[in-house]
């Protein structure tokens, strides 16, 4: 199991959930801290000593307060601290729910494991930690359900540019002059017309207004 364990969470109800789940896992050393800038100053104190840490455990969200962070989300920390030691394994443990932003998590931070913070949520975190030891990325099974699901829809740039453009307020019928603003074909209205009930028929929403707020949901817009 990890010997050595840094947690960034900035609730202290957050960080009990977690130090109540560590001390039930026997892990040796387990420290805490608040502020990402004051997680980068432990990493790198850590491999000076050539005692690096075997896991981060972070939050995504850090509310700003009266002392100056130059770090401020958990996505900045974990681009920051692999940058010193681009191998350490990575637990998001987080309320965000948006199916695209966690999916960036795996895919554009190389994260090992996912918890949505929850009932149960100590049960998560201890499969996810059991899971990353042996090297297997950890989500738990709805969120794997609700990933299969946000991966079946190929989502084209000029999709979430139709969404994005509806999510403004401008109407459908406005946003053939936009597109042609954009140099971005095609631009007819017929062309559009198509591609959103396309988008809707398979998403199985009946309107506009429900393309837009499922995109929303999943984080493409």
């Amino acid at each position: 199991m990890f010997k050595k364990i840094l947690i960034a969470e900035d609730h202290e109800m957050g960080s009990y959930s977690v130090q109540k789940t560590l001390e039930d896992l026997n892990i040796p050393t387990v420290d805490y801290v608040y502020y990402c800038d004051d997680a980068l100053s432990k990493i790198q104190k850590s491999i000076r000593e050539n005692s690096p840490y075997d896991l981060l455990i972070t939050d995504l969200s850090f509310e700003e307060d009266h002392r100056e962070q130059k770090i401020k989300t958990g996505q900045e920390l974990i681009q920051e601290i692999r940058e010193f030691q681009p191998f350490i394994k990575v637990i998001v443990f987080s309320g965000e729910h948006k199916t695209g932003v966690i999916n960036s998590l795996f895919t554009d931070y190389h994260i090992n494991g996912y918890v949505r913070k929850a009932r149960n949520d100590s049960k998560e975190l201890k499969k996810s930690i059991a899971s990353v030891y042996i090297n297997e990325n950890y989500l738990s099974f709805d969120l794997k359900q609700e990933m299969r699901k946000f991966n079946n829809y190929e989502f084209s740039t000029y999709d979430i540019t139709l969404v994005s453009l509806l999510s403004k307020g401008i109407l459908q019928k406005n946003i053939p002059a936009q597109l042609e603003e954009r140099n971005i074909r095609p631009s007819s209205l017929s062309s559009i017309e198509k591609r959103l009930n396309s988008l809707k028929e398979d998403l199985e929403v009946n309107s506009n207004e429900q393309l837009v707020a499922f995109c929303k949901d999943i984080g493409i817009i």
